[in-house]
């Protein structure tokens, strides 16, 4: 947060809400998470929150200030044409395809690879696929060893090419249905992070291997935004990782959190989120 808090009066609307940071751990080591049973013994997670309170400013209206390489996040006008976005089988034809597209356009790359969906919210009674809360955590999906890692795990023929050229994570979030009203997300300007200082490497346990997303330690210099009441036809396009290294943003934190101004008996809100790999054919640290 600024420490000249008067600058924000001119801003045309902001809320004060409670955001997740990462409580670090008492030992110095990483945390972790079993995603299955832990070993006799172990705890389940040593992940622990710092809840801080933080001024998050609305965008809406100047979503085009923000763009992926400056702040880590942007906010594209993209309409779905998929009708169903709770259809498992057209979520991974039909709208991976518009995704796949969408990106390859707006960002100017040279190839898009959706590899993975989330759908969160509450369940209809009649849907199978797995449904998942919002995050209300601080945290970003990939760490700097784990998003070259997936391009081995996705395209192993390929990596050492593909690795060789500049390429990013990028998720796609939209609501499905109705504005976001509920648990929005809340997105921090890269440029106000400082990565060696706020970025510490969480460990995800997996019975055949061990995957890293990152948590963020508390920093007042974090600016925090977010889109009051995104709507289905608006995609938040978000920065998991950059290969390049010639000062554009490599990463975007970001997390769930209550809006307090959201009405009581607001249902729940539905959201889909896409993860892809994007490539371009030019050198890691960009033109």
């Amino acid at each position: 947060m600024p420490d000249d808090a008067a600058t924000f009066r001119t801003q045309p609307h902001a809320v004060t809400a409670t955001l997740n940071y990462l409580k670090p751990t008492a030992d110095g080591r990483r945390p972790y998470r079993y995603v299955e049973e832990p070993p006799p013994g172990l705890p389940r997670t040593t992940i622990e929150i710092d809840p801080r309170q933080v001024w998050i400013e609305d965008i809406r209206g100047r979503e085009a200030e923000f763009t992926l390489d400056r702040n880590g996040f942007a906010v594209l006008q993209a309409p779905s044409a998929v009708s169903d976005l709770l259809d498992e089988q057209a979520v991974r034809t039909a709208y991976r395809a518009e995704v796949e597209a969408l990106l390859a356009d707006r960002l100017g790359a040279t190839r898009v690879v959706m590899f993975d969906h989330t759908i969160r919210g509450p369940r209809p009674a009649d849907l199978t696929a797995p449904i998942r809360e919002p995050v209300k955590r601080v945290h970003n999906d990939y760490t700097w060893d784990s998003a070259p890692q997936r391009v081995r795990d996705l395209l192993p023929a390929e990596a050492d090419a593909l690795l060789a050229q500049r390429f990013a994570v990028v998720n796609l979030w939209r609501p499905i249905g109705a504005p976001a009203l509920d648990s929005p997300l809340a997105l921090c300007d890269a440029a106000s992070m400082d990565a060696a200082r706020d970025l510490v490497v969480n460990e995800l346990i997996y019975p055949d291997r061990i995957g890293q997303t990152f948590s963020v330690l508390w920093n007042p210099a974090h600016r925090w935004h977010y889109l009051r009441a995104m709507r289905p036809e608006e995609a938040l396009l978000i920065k998991g990782y950059d290969s390049a290294t010639d000062g554009r943003a490599r990463l975007s934190a970001h997390g769930a959190f209550d809006d307090p101004e959201t009405p009581a008996g607001t249902p729940p809100r539905q959201s889909i989120e896409v993860r892809t790999l994007v490539f371009w054919d030019e050198p890691p640290a960009g033109r």
